[in-house]
């Protein structure tokens, strides 16, 4: 999985940093083409303003204007009537010479009339007359704003001190600056607008009103900075505008065009959600490939290994074979076929081990130390022959009866732990009647009920007595007692002899930890210690270490599970 994202996700970083710059370089050059677009159409609106204004003072100078605007009532109705024809049609000219000009007017206050170029029955509007003086314009600007329409004014004379004689003012279309505005914008949703944040007034191509508002918040944005020209990206109501803006020192206004990116973008849109779509197609095919790996090689796999992990820990089932004649299939025959062979040869290794138990048994019943047995004899003999030891005798009797009993009973493997112990306390009783007082002997502990292999005390007991007091001049202390702890009842016969060092010690357990790889010809401690391992296994068995009263402490290892 991780090489799989390590190969899809690069590729699809690619593809999406190919698609962002993509967009980048055409958002761009798209702004770049309206600012050019827009250099353009405000450049010829300014080259026109221009002309218009360069060119009004011809018309200012009109000998007919001034004539009739002075002496106009003291002519005749005729020759008034012929120059106010004459005057009208230079205002045709005048109108006729531009397409941006909507109406040529002349102001006579003295004949109190407006001259238009089409209309000759008019009176002059004093409000709108006042407009168009001078004292109402700014000195930077040719233009006056009067109603929400635009004039080019000049009057005569020329000065603001006097009133004017008659105004001579060109009306500007606005229909046809809005054409202008429209060719900038160019596309479908867009907006353009000319503003002029000083006078208040605007031209615009579109009719939203809230993107108005918010063109006219970012004109001012640019205005404080002093910010000439340029584009940038505007966030309003939701949508991204491709914004493009530029400001006329002629007409004192910002140019600013906003057009909607996802019409421009278009494209650009359409492949970044297809990108999308292609992004949660591969996160579905990873889930579909995941769901399938999961199913046709994780799952079969891990069963495999707890399988396996079952086997360790001595847990031979077999797998259910689900699959067919696949890999998977194979292996999961191959491993039932490895737990068959094992069983078999865990079956066959537990039985030679039971025999071996056996015959180590039944070799321990055999090898009965044949001193112990004259001993009990002439021990016999001598408490025949004295006459005030006939009682004692006859319980001698009981106990050699009891314990070759028991030595030579093989029907039973396991026994008691309780019989076990009993034939211990029977084989002391034995030894009391020969040792007399030299030997003082204590059990403790209580005997829990466990079934233990035979022979396994009584030996160690009777190394005691052939090992530790055999040549001992002193009394003897015979100590055997019990613990438990955790699954693991220990028995320890201690003795206080002094005949065995350090160092035999260890050399004693050295050969504990090696009995496994030899056989033992004795009866005593290894023969106890290699049944007992065979019985319970390798961490049971026999320890020995220094007692407590001095000789050898012998522990005897059982489990209670």
């Amino acid at each position: 999985m991780a090489a799989f994202l390590a190969a899809l996700l690069p590729l699809m970083m690619i593809t999406w940093l190919i698609n962002e710059k993509g967009s980048n370089n055409i958002r761009t050059e798209i702004s770049k083409s309206i600012l050019n677009m827009t250099r353009f159409y405000l450049d010829s609106l300014d080259k026109e303003a221009d002309r218009i204004s360069r060119y009004l003072p011809n018309y200012v100078m009109d000998n007919d204007l001034m004539e009739i605007a002075t002496t106009g009532t003291a002519m005749s109705y005729y020759d008034r009537s012929r120059k106010i024809l004459d005057i009208q049609r230079r205002l045709d000219l005048m109108k006729n010479s531009s397409p941006f000009i909507q109406e040529a007017r002349a102001y006579v206050p003295l004949l109190e009339r407006t001259i238009l170029s089409s209309k000759y029955e008019t009176s002059i509007n004093e409000q709108e007359f006042k407009a168009m003086q001078q004292s109402a314009k700014l000195y930077e600007e040719p233009f006056v704003n009067w109603n929400g329409r635009i004039f080019i004014t000049m009057q005569y004379p020329a000065t603001s001190v006097k009133n004017p004689i008659y105004v001579v003012a060109v009306e500007l279309s606005k229909t046809k600056i809005q054409e202008i505005l429209t060719q900038i914008s160019g596309v479908e949703g867009a907006q353009s607008v000319l503003l002029n944040l000083d006078r208040g007034w605007e031209a615009q191509s579109g009719k939203d009103s809230l993107l108005l508002e918010r063109m006219k918040a970012f004109a001012i944005d640019k205005r404080d900075v002093k910010s000439g020209e340029g584009y940038e990206t505007l966030n309003f109501d939701g949508k991204r505008y491709l914004t493009v803006y530029k400001y006329s020192k002629l007409w004192n206004s910002y140019s600013i065009t906003c057009i909607p990116e996802a019409n421009v973008l278009g494209p650009l849109q359409m492949y970044r959600m297809w990108f999308w779509v292609a992004c949660i197609l591969s996160v579905c095919i990873v889930l579909f490939f995941s769901y399938f790996l999961l199913k046709l090689i994780y799952r079969p796999l891990m069963k495999l290994v707890h399988s396996f992990r079952r086997m360790r820990q001595n847990m031979l089932e077999p797998i259910t074979i689900d699959r067919g004649a696949d890999e998977f299939g194979y292996l999961y025959q191959a491993f039932n076929d490895t737990v068959k062979s094992l069983r078999t040869l865990i079956e066959e290794n537990y039985e030679q081990q039971i025999r071996n138990q056996r015959s180590e048994l039944k070799r321990l019943q055999s090898q009965i130390n044949p001193h112990f047995l004259y001993n009990c004899f002439f021990v016999l003999c001598r408490l025949i022959k004295s006459e005030n030891q006939k009682e004692k005798a006859y319980q001698f009797c009981l106990y050699i009866g009891q314990y070759f009993q028991f030595i030579t009973r093989n029907d039973e493997d396991d026994i008691p732990l309780e019989l076990e112990v009993n034939h211990s306390r029977t084989y002391v009783d034995m030894q009391t009647i020969c040792y007399g007082d030299r030997i003082q002997v204590r059990f403790e502990g209580e005997v829990p009920d466990l079934s233990v292999p035979r022979l396994i005390l009584q030996p160690i007991i009777e190394n005691a007595y052939e090992h530790a007091f055999g040549n001992m001049i002193q009394t003897g202390e015979l100590w055997v007692h019990s613990k438990l702890h955790d699954n693991v009842f220990s028995i320890y016969v201690e003795d206080n002899g002094r005949g065995i060092t350090d160092e035999e010690i260890e050399q004693l357990q050295t050969r504990l930890r090696q009995s496994q790889s030899r056989m033992e010809e004795t009866t005593g401690i290894i023969n106890v210690h290699r049944r007992i391992q065979l019985r319970y296994g390798e961490e049971y068995g026999i320890t020995m270490s220094r007692s407590k009263l001095g000789g050898l402490q012998v522990g005897i290892n059982l489990s209670t599970s």
